[in-house]
């Protein structure tokens, strides 16, 4: 008997250790493997390993400036900011989740030893309906269950644990666009206030030059005092747009630092975008349903809902009985006279719910309740991705028809100057005159400078809110 009771444990050990699938579930249960997130560069391997390392700042230049191009800009956020290291972290916890989940379908086994004195005759007469009889006695054993059936719970939450670890790839995908949309942004900014810096250089000189020109003429009698007051306010203008300029540049370099994983402002050189622009799309519609296919919040949002309903399911089945095998082999070296020198037992356990104060049909309940909130969440977020890509088309066609606008106003600025000049210097206008005309040459090139980075960030949230790449 004892020869038998080792033989039927240690065969179940061997088919837990050599089956792919439990007895009681057929060929079209078995459950996919959580996703692995998508492979990019980065301090955090695609599998989980053994340690992982936390993401660090990436090392800084070795000395002056760093050129530093869009595509570099963004293979460098991918290598080192925290965000996307997070995301992926999260996603490959999701995976052990399942692995968690399943464990419950194949057998356990624990192994004891137990130690016992007791004074002759002694008996445990309360606390719990019990086997009051106290042996002393060291023994050594091994107890192993197996689910046999719980008629599908188990494999329903395991695949709920799977469709959620799919869902979190999902957020980790998403996280990696929305970094590379950070990414966008700050360059396209950077580059932006360097260009406005440009201007405002620019125009520090020609106003100094000017005011020059007319403190010599009211030296000598040529000109007024206020012509000369009207010049040193516009020099001074110019100087107040300068330092707001030069503020706005630290200003974008620290945000594109941070976004790049770098805690202190970083000398770079940014390398201006020379891809060809090109036309924005012209069907909102093809855009808006692209949008609804490829964006990973949907598709994240899909897997919740399907998880949502594997726990809905996997709640209602907590009505229904449980079976499961117990095995114990064991030995007793030192006992009592009484007791055999082996013990050893198999069975089988039916649990069957009858009262527990309607406490699993609140929990099918609650679990049904969430299944429609992601119903209505997917249903929200549907709806404002399709307003954001129809407002970032919007504002893309904007952008692009400000790109000949601002081209013709600066020619047109240009011109009005040169007149102002040449009508001032023969004495036909007022330094009034000129200012307005300064003024509006500077706004002019402004406009002009920051039109051409505003349609290329335009494209990359159009394209962003479309596809999320």
């Amino acid at each position: 008997m004892k020869n038998v009771l080792v033989a039927v444990l240690l065969s179940w050990l061997s088919v837990a250790s050599h089956a792919q699938v439990p007895a009681h579930l057929d060929a079209g249960q078995s459950l996919p493997s959580a996703p692995v997130p998508q492979s990019t560069p980065g301090p955090v391997p695609a599998t989980l390993p053994a340690n992982v390392q936390q993401p660090v700042e990436p090392p800084p230049p070795a000395g002056g400036q760093t050129s530093l191009s869009l595509q570099t800009a963004e293979a460098l956020a991918l290598n080192h900011n925290p965000q996307i290291s997070l995301a992926r972290l999260l996603a490959l916890a999701s995976q052990q989740v399942t692995r968690e989940v399943r464990s419950n379908l194949w057998p356990t086994a624990t192994a004891n030893l137990t130690g016992v004195d007791a004074d002759p005759g002694s008996r445990i007469t309360a606390g719990a309906l019990n086997n009051p009889v106290i042996y002393q006695r060291a023994a050594a054993g091994v107890t192993v269950s197996q689910l046999i059936t719980d008629f599908g719970r188990t494999t329903s939450l395991a695949a709920s644990a799977n469709f959620a670890a799919k869902a979190e790839n999902q957020n980790a995908l998403a996280t990696k666009e929305q970094v590379l949309l950070a990414v966008d942004q700050a360059f396209y900014g950077a580059l932006q206030a360097h260009a406005v810096l440009a201007v405002a250089q620019q125009t520090v000189s020609a106003r100094q030059t000017l005011s020059d020109q007319v403190g010599s003429l009211f030296t000598n009698k040529l000109r007024s005092q206020l012509d000369f007051s009207f010049a040193n306010v516009n020099l001074a203008q110019s100087k107040l747009l300068l330092l707001d300029a030069e503020n706005n540049e630290n200003a974008a370099l620290t945000i594109l630092s941070s976004v790049l994983g770098y805690s202190a402002l970083q000398n770079l050189h940014l390398v201006e975008d020379t891809t060809p622009i090109t036309v924005p799309p012209g069907n909102v519609s093809d855009l808006i349903a692209q949008a609804f296919s490829m964006r990973p919040e949907i598709l994240a949002l899909d897997f919740e809902y399907q998880s949502a309903q594997k726990f809905h399911s996997a709640e209602r089945d907590l009505f229904l009985p449980t079976v499961q095998a117990v095995g114990v082999v064991g030995e007793t070296p030192v006992r009592n006279p009484l007791l055999s020198d082996w013990y050893g037992a198999v069975g089988v356990n039916v649990s069957i719910p009858l009262l527990n104060g309607s406490l699993y049909s609140a929990r099918a309940k609650e679990a049904l309740l969430k299944e429609q909130a992601v119903q209505a969440r997917e249903l929200d977020l549907r709806n404002r991705i399709s307003r954001d890509v129809r407002t970032s088309w919007l504002g893309a066609n904007a952008a692009y028809q400000r790109l000949d606008v601002t081209r013709q106003l600066l020619d047109q600025a240009n011109l009005a100057l040169d007149l102002a000049q040449t009508r001032y210097k023969l004495g036909l206008s007022s330094i009034v005159e000129l200012s307005q005309a300064q003024l509006q040459q500077t706004q002019a090139q402004i406009s002009n400078a920051q039109a051409g980075y505003d349609y290329r960030l335009a494209l990359a949230v159009l394209r962003y809110q479309t596809t999320g790449i």
